[in-house]
């Protein structure tokens, strides 16, 4: 009965997460942060740490696999066709997005905060990422994931978190016949993959019990079983496997939308909600200028790294600075960076709840600014474009 209760309990906020962001015209991810946060920081001072049930194991699956399965989706979404004719923006901007924070932090915790070499590098690694989970929620939203734009951002998204994978592999775990095991087995899936999909569409397609969303489901579990085994994250093989299926997918759209419902209705509530319960707020409260520090240090140093790439590529001022803010986000990959970290004693639980105050306050500031400040409305689907920005 009492996981009824709590789950009745995380609905209902997802509820008034998705009116406020209706009304106040802001990414429905966002909300269901900030008001995590507000319901983590009120239920803890009144009720204890547990009442909210976040670190429930039902709960904690759930989460993820609103994660895993909005991520397969930004993966799925992409045109293969942009993405092969933006190749080269894709990977210059992910690139720059990792490297520029990754560097900038890592001396700004090792120099400015007086934090470790090890506790530096994983700091780096932490704030370089970009959120694909909120990018894709925000492109998803707008409708910019049907544009050349917006693919090429998610696209770049995925260099950028790829980037964060391997430097938390090669630093922080060793390469060992787990990590070749579960490369080799990955290879061997994803070539098989397209084919797969296309004899159970042909066989099975728009059955009632939908045996294709099932197939992935276990595909996605499967994987990412084999990279936590194999000492990675589940993310990063959603991701591949939804660019894989990608042009199979772009001929069902009735398929994708009721994959989209199932995740967004009720799966990511929780994974959104969650992120912002995890939030300490005496933490917070007690050392304000360590979570400012490294607030700003990631998104100025993803500024100054991205920017100048990003108008290499767009001529719009709008569409160069929405680009590098969107960038600028972080959640999925920080969070999981910095938990890493703390499970494997590199970091105290107080540098943790720093980072994973920063990593989720990038997801909340700099999409904020880019949504009311920056929105290039012009590229809009049904917009016509003012100028020709196609790279």
């Amino acid at each position: 009965m009492e996981i009824y209760l709590i789950a009745s309990l995380w609905l209902g906020l997802a509820i008034v997460a998705a009116i406020l962001a209706y009304h106040l015209k802001i990414s429905i991810a966002l909300v269901e942060i900030c008001v995590g946060v507000i319901a983590g920081a009120f239920t803890e001072y009144y009720y204890g740490s547990g009442f909210f049930g976040s670190n429930d194991e039902w709960l904690r699956f759930l989460a993820s696999t609103g994660a895993i399965l909005l991520t397969f989706l930004a993966g799925a979404e992409l045109d293969p066709d942009v993405i092969r004719k933006k190749r080269t923006e894709v990977i210059v901007v992910g690139t720059i997005g990792f490297l520029a924070p990754f560097i900038g932090c890592s001396a700004l915790a090792y120099y400015g905060l007086g934090w470790g070499f090890q506790e530096s590098l994983l700091c780096g690694i932490a704030l370089s990422t970009t959120s694909m989970a909120v990018v894709y929620a925000v492109m998803l939203e707008t409708g910019f994931n049907k544009t050349e734009f917006g693919k090429g951002i998610l696209g770049a998204c995925f260099i950028n978190d790829l980037g964060t994978v391997i430097a938390l592999g090669l630093i922080f775990a060793p390469f060992t016949y787990k990590t070749l095991f579960f490369i080799v087995v990955s290879a061997v899936v994803l070539a098989t993959l397209p084919f797969a999909m296309k004899k159970l569409t042909k066989l099975y397609g728009n059955r009632t019990a939908a045996i294709r969303a099932k197939w992935i489901l276990f595909v996605l579990f499967g994987l990412g079983f084999l990279a936590i085994w194999a000492g990675s994250e589940a993310v990063l093989p959603a991701y591949l496997v939804g660019m894989i299926i990608a042009g199979n997918a772009a001929k069902d759209q009735l398929w994708i939308r009721r994959m989209r419902t199932m995740t967004i209705s009720l799966l990511t509530p929780f994974y959104f909600l969650r992120a912002g319960t995890l939030v300490s707020v005496p933490a917070l409260i007690l050392a304000p200028i360590i979570l400012v520090v490294l607030l700003v240090g990631k998104v100025i140093s993803k500024i100054f790294g991205l920017y100048p790439v990003v108008s290499k590529f767009r001529k719009d001022r709008k569409e160069r600075w929405y680009y590098t803010l969107m960038m600028s986000t972080g959640l999925t990959f920080g969070t999981i960076s910095a938990l890493f970290g703390y499970t494997h004693n590199i970091i105290t639980q107080e540098q943790y709840s720093f980072l994973v105050a920063a990593v989720i306050a990038s997801a909340v500031i700099p999409t904020l600014i880019a949504g009311l400040w920056f929105l290039p409305r012009h590229l809009l689907p049904g917009k016509k474009p003012k100028h020709e920005t196609q790279s």
